[in-house]
This record gives C-alpha cells, sequence and structure tokens, in this order.
C-alpha cells in the first residue's frame, strides 16, 4: 500500500499552542477514513527519533492505519515550554489530542496509543483520562509506578541513572525547534527553552520519598480508571519490566503482558534476541480492538514470558537462549512457592541454629552488576559475579538433584540490625555453575530507612533487630541439575545506587532468614503456544553516517589512593556519533560520556559526572551544545554542580551554569 507522509502538521490546542506532528497516511485515507495510531515523545521527530520514526510508522500506515508521531509540549518543533516528566500538562494535552486526530478527516474516530519507554508511560497515563476516542493502547518498557520503577529510585535508593537520564533529557530540551518547520521566530523559541530549562535532577532529588509528586501519574494509584484493552510489553534486561505483571495482576480491562528476553528495545530490534515481528503483533492488536477484527489474540494466554537458561555470564548476548511459557492469569495459581533457609553453612529447605553475621562491603562492590537499565550496546549486562560475591555474605544451596525453573519475583524475609541510622542492602540471587561462574539471575536495593514503605522512612534504631521483606525482580529462570543457588547480600551496590553516607556493618541473622522462589512446573503446553512472526518492517529513509562510532567501557584503579574508576565514552543510544538525513539536509551528532569514581572505603567520596555534545547543522545553520554536569555528596547533602554552552553558528548563543546543594533525607 502507498503511503502519504506529512513532514509537518500542526494540532492547535484550545489554549493556542501548536503541537507538531508526522504523520504516515494510507493511500485513500482522506476519501476513506481510517483509525490512527499516536505516539507522543518529547524527543524531536524532525531529527533524533527521524530514522527509528520511518520503518514503524510507515509499517503501520501500509496496515491500513494513519500512524503519527507527535512533539510534546515544549519539545521538539511543538510551541510552549517543558517543566518536567508526566505533567499535568502533559496529560491533559494529549487527551485533547486523542480527540483532535479523531476529528480529522482522515481518521474514521478511532484512535490507540504506543509507544516505549516516555511514551508508554503517557500511554497509559491519556488512558486513565479516559477520552473517547482512546480505544486501546499498546505500552513498552514503561511503568505503572513512577517511584517503584523508573530512572530514580529503586527501593528507596537513589541510582546514578537519574544523574544520566537527567542530564539527557535536559540536553534533548536544549535543542532548538528546525527553522524550517517553525519559521523565523525559531531563535526567540530557543533562547525561551535555555532560560525556562529546569535541572531535572535536581528536582527529582527533591523527591526522595513517595510523596504526592510520585504518585501524580503512576497509574497504579488509580487502575480503575484505565477501561481500554492495554498490551503491556518489557524485557528481563530493561528497567522496567516489573511492571508488566504488576499490570496484568491489576488491570480489569483486557489486557496481555509479555516479556522477552530484550533491553530496553523495540522487541522486532531486541538485543538479546530473539528478537520477534513486533509491529506484527502490535498490528493484531490494533485490528481487534480499531477495527473489531476477532482474530482470537483476545482469547490467547495473558501473560508469556521467555524462560531464559543459565548461561555463562558475557559483556552482550545475541541470543539468550531459552523458551517461551504462558499463564492464563497472573497471579498464576500453577506457581507454587518454595522456601530456602539462609543457615550459617548455605541454604537450606529446613531452618538451621539461629545465629549472626556481620556484613561490611567495601564501596566498590557491584561494579559487575552492569547498567541498570539495558539498551542493547556493549559491555553492559552483569558479569560473572564472583567479584562482587566476595565483597558479600554468600548462602549457596548444595548442587540441585534436578532442574529448577522460576517464574516471578523471588522474595527474601530477613532479619537483621545495623550499626548506623542509615545504610543500604543488596541481594542478588546468582546461578552458579560446577567451575564457580556465578550469573546474576535477579537482585533488588532497598535503603533500609525504607523498610516499612517508602512515603514515610524512618531512621533505623542502631543495635535493634528489623524483620523486613525484599521482592526481588522478576524474572524467569531455569537453574540445571548440578547447578547452585546463591543468595549474596551486600551493604553497597556502586555504580548502581548511590552510596549512604556511613558505612554500615550489618548483622544478618540466619536460621529465621528465608528466601521463597516462585517454582513453575515446566507444562506440555507450552510447546503449543502460538509461534511470533518473524521481524518486519518498512523501508527506512536514507542515513549517511559520517563519523563512525566510537564507544569504550573502561575500569581503573588508582592503586595509592584506592580510587576506583569506572567510564563510558560514547553513546548508549546510537551507532554513530554524525548522522545526515539525505531528505532534509540535517546533520545530527551526539555524543556521551560518563565517569564514576569512588574510594574503597569512603562512601562520600562518592563522585558521577555526565558530559555531553550535541550538533545540529543544515548549510549555513550550525548548533553546537557542550554540557556537564557533577554530582558529589557530604554526609547531609548532594551537591550538584554544571554548566551548559549553546553556539550558533559559531557565536555564542546562551549559558547557563547550576551550583546546587539538596538535603539528603535519609538517602
Amino acid at each position: 500500500m502507498s503511503v502519504e507522509v506529512v513532514e509537518n502538521h500542526w494540532f492547535t490546542l484550545a489554549d493556542g499552542c501548536r503541537l507538531a506532528a508526522r504523520i504516515w497516511l494510507p493511500a485513500g485515507a482522506r476519501e476513506r477514513p481510517v483509525p490512527a495510531i499516536l505516539e507522543y515523545l518529547p524527543y524531536r521527530k524532525r531529527d533524533l527519533t527521524r530514522a527509528r520514526d520511518e520503518p514503524m510508522h510507515r509499517y503501520f500506515a501500509e496496515q491500513g492505519y494513519a500512524s503519527l508521531r507527535v512533539d510534546i509540549r515544549g519539545s521538539g518543533d511543538s510551541e510552549g515550554l517543558l517543566y518536567d516528566e508526566y505533567s499535568a500538562e502533559e496529560r491533559a494535552d494529549g487527551c485533547e489530542l486523542v480527540g483532535l486526530i479523531a476529528a480529522e478527516d482522515w481518521c474514521d474516530g478511532n484512535v490507540g496509543m504506543f509507544g516505549i519507554s516516555w511514551g508508554g508511560f503517557n500511554a497509559l497515563q491519556v488512558a486513565a483520562g479516559q477520552p473517547p476516542a482512546l480505544k486501546a493502547v499498546i505500552s513498552l518498557c514503561a511503568s505503572d509506578d513512577r517511584y517503584a520503577d523508573d530512572a530514580h529510585y529503586m527501593g528507596g535508593c537513589l541510582l546514578t541513572e537519574n544523574l544520566q537520564w537527567g542530564a539527557i533529557f535536559m540536553l534533548n530540551q536544549a535543542l532548538p525547534p528546525d527553522p524550517e518547520v517553525v519559521g523565523d521566530g525559531w531563535r526567540a523559541q530557543w533562547r525561551q527553552r535555555l532560560e525556562a530549562l529546569p535541572n531535572f535532577a535536581a528536582h527529582w532529588m527533591e523527591h526522595p520519598w513517595r510523596d504526592e509528586y510520585w504518585k501524580a501519574g503512576s497509574v497504579c494509584e488509580h487502575i480503575e480508571r484505565i477501561g481500554v484493552p492495554v498490551y503491556a510489553i518489557g524485557g528481563w534486561a530493561d528497567g522496567y519490566s516489573n511492571a508488566v505483571p504488576r499490570l496484568v495482576a491489576s488491570l480489569r480491562s483486557p489486557c496481555k503482558g509479555l516479556i522477552g528476553p530484550w533491553a530496553h528495545t523495540f522487541p522486532h530490534l531486541g538485543i538479546p534476541g530473539p528478537r520477534i515481528g513486533f509491529l506484527q503483533e502490535a498490528v493484531r492488536w490494533w485490528d481487534r480492538w480499531l477495527k473489531g477484527v476477532d482474530n482470537g489474540i483476545d482469547r490467547e494466554p495473558k501473560f508469556r514470558a521467555w524462560l531464559q537458561e543459565s548461561v555463562k555470564p558475557q559483556p552482550q548476548y545475541e541470543t539468550m537462549p531459552g523458551r517461551w511459557v504462558a499463564e492464563d492469569g497472573w497471579p498464576s495459581a500453577l506457581i507454587e512457592p518454595s522456601t530456602l533457609y539462609l543457615n550459617a553453612e548455605g541454604l537450606g529447605n529446613a531452618a538451621g541454629a539461629e545465629s549472626e553475621r556481620l556484613l561490611l562491603s567495601p564501596q566498590t562492590c557491584g561494579l559487575r552488576g552492569g547498567e541498570w537499565c539495558a539498551f542493547g550496546s556493549d559491555g553492559e549486562m552483569p558479569r560473572d559475579q564472583r567479584p562482587d560475591d566476595g565483597f558479600s555474605l554468600e548462602f549457596d544451596s548444595e548442587p540441585l538433584g534436578e532442574r529448577l525453573e522460576i517464574l516471578g519475583a523471588p522474595v527474601l524475609r530477613l532479619r537483621l540490625r545495623a550499626d548506623h541510622p542509615q545504610g543500604n542492602l543488596c541481594a542478588r540471587l546468582c546461578d552458579v555453575a560446577p567451575d564457580g561462574t556465578s550469573l546474576r539471575v535477579s537482585y533488588a536495593v532497598l535503603n533500609l530507612a525504607h523498610r516499612d514503605g517508602h512515603e514515610h522512612p524512618e531512621p533505623l534504631v542502631p543495635g535493634e533487630f528489623y524483620d523486613l521483606r525484599l521482592q526481588l525482580n522478576d524474572i524467569g529462570h531455569a537453574f540445571p541439575a548440578g547447578h547452585r543457588i546463591r543468595i549474596a547480600l551486600s551493604t553497597t551496590y556502586w555504580p548502581t545506587i548511590w552510596p549512604g553516607p556511613t558505612a554500615d556493618v550489618l548483622g544478618i541473622v540466619t536460621g529465621v532468614s528465608r528466601l521463597e522462589l516462585p517454582v513453575r512446573e515446566p507444562r506440555a503446553s507450552d510447546a503449543s503456544l502460538r509461534e511470533f512472526e518473524p521481524p518486519d518492517m518498512a523501508a527506512g529513509l536514507p542515513v549517511n553516517r559520517l563519523r563512525p562510532h566510537r564507544f569504550r567501557r573502561s575500569l581503573s584503579m588508582d592503586l595509592t589512593t584506592n580510587v576506583l574508576r569506572y567510564e563510558l565514552e560514547g553513546s548508549e543510544f546510537d551507532d554513530a556519533s554524525l548522522v545526515h538525513f539525505e531528505d532534509i539536509d540535517l546533520k545530527v551528532g551526539y555524543t556521551l560520556s560518563k565517569r564514576y569514581a569512588i574510594q574503597e572505603d569512603d562512601p562520600l567520596s562518592a563522585a558521577e559526572t555526565i558530559e555531553q555534545r550535541a550538533t545540529l547543522a543544515r548549510g549555513d545553520w550550525k548548533i553546537l551544545i557542550d554540557f556537564r554536569m557533577t554530582l558529589t555528596a557530604d554526609a547531609d547533602r548532594f551537591h550538584l554542580d554544571g554548566e551548559l554552552h549553546a553556539t550558533e553558528g559559531g557565536k555564542p548563543f546562551a549559558s547557563r551554569a547550576w551550583d546546587l546543594s539538596l538535603p539528603r533525607r535519609l538517602v
């Protein structure tokens, strides 16, 4: 089917603000209206996501859908200002936008929303706003709970991802609109954005507890408001996969959940593989709910997951071995918890004698953990855990007599005490091969001040014993016969989480502490699941890569100061640092570096720096932005300092600087 591409279309909101859209229309849609599919993002439809958008949106148009990629207010080519992610204004605009799309002469009045990450979040949020024309949603790599599973906090611990993502988004927002789209007013619009640019990382750090700020936009707070069918999709290597089973369990509208082995990517591009025909799967979903085609997708199992086999830990995997399994509902009545006790001699089927084991990890524990959220780039997966295991309390089972498969969230129930009012705990579930290789299967971190919840943390009373429940990340995994199950506990997990202000000693009580594994017995029905089609997509745009991508991850240890440094140079999000979009004659460049440093025995030595450079160029129009942000801390406060410099045609245009101090508030 031939496709008409509208490079820019303005949707004018009730307050006069215009949102910029790129639209793919199937042939004849203006005479015979069709359903529409909306992707609603701040990531610049004109350039940053252009290469990704074309083969996906064009594919939907070829299948008989109007497909739209719209810049959120204040981003890309859209008018206005953007002050935060998932704001009330963004959600209201999204609901209004759905209605405006439905009223277009090429739309038959039925609209679907889809998106990955930010677009997955706001698809759920707009669904909760109940615009009448919205009929179905596909949400990928997103969350129903902005505090529990996003790039800011994990278990009440500050993720170093908070600074990285905040810095990346600040640079995104510092780029100007395209003069070819917005006209002569582009420069004034750019200056207005730069002057109003928030420090997003600092803003999120001002809310270290699960307060009303995080509840706003968290659809779990009012899940009953979502009345349209939802397809929730994630990957085990992604940072957001826990939300998929939660959504399947809580939604009352028709829903499906799918978790593959993938990182933070679309499943037709997924790494690790196997990749699947996501675009065909999406069309089946749209056909059912936007066109009324009875294709049976709503009668298939509600929850489907990739059950991973044990592998030797590697920096990255082209394909993760395993098989698809399915459950008719979630939680599944066919998955039974199996309990292992943390005894002095290791994991056992029965509780041993109570005793106390002390734990104090060096600040460098966690370096084998990989990225909090993988994007499919080299070196980001968890490596052999033995170095981190050596810095931890280990509890090993006897070699398994037979294969053991789990699906769901492992749970630890621990009795412990601490010698300081604050402290962090990391728990890792590992698969230990006969040769000693240790594969991280799942993990969780907990700020112990949040042991009773994230809304009202309380300091620990030093020396007092506490019983706590720690739920690890959901996972599907098969432990082979002859392998051991390991629980490894540490007081640090750098550089995934920011260290507490003190080096804390924990006392773990064995005998009463225990691990609950969600055991799933193999079923013959798994072999009869419908197979996914192989990946397919439409033709892409001509893209000329002008500068090869350089990418490096490295660790170094200064043996005179005991300072360990982890550095990344390049970009985790693209495979070239400078490209030329020939159809609009636009050159786009982006590079990123991040550096972490910490002294082995001093949590207050932690430092994180993000540096970025972005370029846009067309003929004589040349934009360059340099950006740096650094985070450090003392015992009482975080310190953020940074600078941004924007130039036009080689001449200074605007600069911003930040020097901020924020209270730690039990972090």
